[in-house]
């Protein structure tokens, strides 16, 4: 299968191509080609560095949808020493867009919830393209409730186009299940650390999206509604989603100069879906660094915190 690409990225995938073929022809021939190669390899570095450092407000967005990106299940297996998933919300079913379990991460416990995407239509279908409904709400809650139960730390990884919009989820009260969701956690006695690794949209992010601390992937954006659909909204035109993603300020430089989140985890030259491995270490790094030092404050000032954390978004003073 051919491996996608954007069209910022064309002048990068050429290099690799051409490198390739150098490599190839080195191996065949036995010529010493090492210092061409080299070159190359220099050249292709610098040239993602150029094109990352100039990206607009909606390449991040594609590149936070791109779907070679590690999922919630990916940075699972890379980082996680055990982890025993949990399945059911005990009310209705169990939700495969939403992941949830009990997890160590170098001795450290905590409880992992996180949304999940597929890949290929069958995974796809299975996973609801990472749209969670009711019941995967209610599961997480559940989940982050035990962990308040014995202590355990929550690590929220959020990655979802929004919560699914169906009939049937709304029947099950989706709505209802989010607000709960935001009012519990909003009180839980154990540290919440929350960031997101991909797509963070609307209600479907917020619903597993309170915390002590908010992180975002460096090539990520989190926002109340999409590109698109803030486009379809304001300019009754999907297309003009590039124009809207400059209006709504979705990327993480954005939502760190206002407020909203704590930090940016910075991914590997080119992004997370061309080294998934050097993704994985940077996110477990920041992990363990932000539940560590949250651990340390006493639960009345943990929860002050948070609560204060909410209260100050979106004030101004009047002059």
């Amino acid at each position: 299968m051919a491996q996608m690409t954007y069209d910022f990225e064309k002048p990068i995938i050429d290099i690799e191509e051409e490198l390739a073929l150098l490599e190839s022809n080195a191996m065949v021939t036995g010529t010493d080609l090492s210092a061409e190669i080299s070159k190359l390899k220099e050249k292709r570095d610098n040239l993602i560095i150029d094109i990352h450092s100039k990206l607009s407000r909606w390449q991040k967005v594609q590149l936070a949808r791109h779907p070679d990106r590690p999922y919630t299940l990916n940075y699972i297996e890379m980082m996680c020493d055990n982890f025993i998933e949990l399945h059911g919300d005990r009310q209705y079913g169990d939700d495969a867009a939403m992941v949830t379990g009990l997890a160590e991460i170098d001795g450290l416990n905590m409880m992992i919830i996180g949304h999940q995407k597929g890949r290929g239509t069958r995974d796809n279908i299975k996973r609801n393209f990472g749209m969670s409904n009711p019941e995967g709400y209610r599961k997480a809650l559940r989940v982050m409730k035990l962990g308040e139960k014995f202590n355990i730390p929550i690590l929220s990884l959020i990655d979802t186009p929004g919560a699914f919009p169906g009939l049937g989820a709304e029947e099950r009260g989706q709505a209802e299940a989010i607000a709960k969701n935001l009012l519990e956690m909003s009180k839980l006695r154990v540290p919440i650390l929350v960031i997101i690794i991909g797509e963070g949209a609307s209600g479907g992010a917020l619903g597993i999206g309170i915390g002590d601390r908010i992180l975002m992937m460096q090539n990520t954006w989190y926002s109340v509604i999409s590109p698109e659909g803030c486009a379809s909204i304001l300019y009754r035109d999907s297309s003009k989603a590039p124009e809207a993603a400059e209006a709504l300020k979705p990327t993480p430089e954005d939502l760190l100069e206002l407020g909203i989140i704590d930090g940016i985890i910075e991914e590997p030259n080119g992004g997370a879906h061309r080294d998934k491995e050097g993704a994985g270490k940077s996110l477990k790094k920041a992990i363990l660094t932000n539940i560590r030092e949250l651990q340390k404050l006493p639960v009345n000032i943990l929860i002050e915190n948070r609560v204060n954390k909410y209260s100050a978004m979106g004030a101004w003073i009047e002059n």
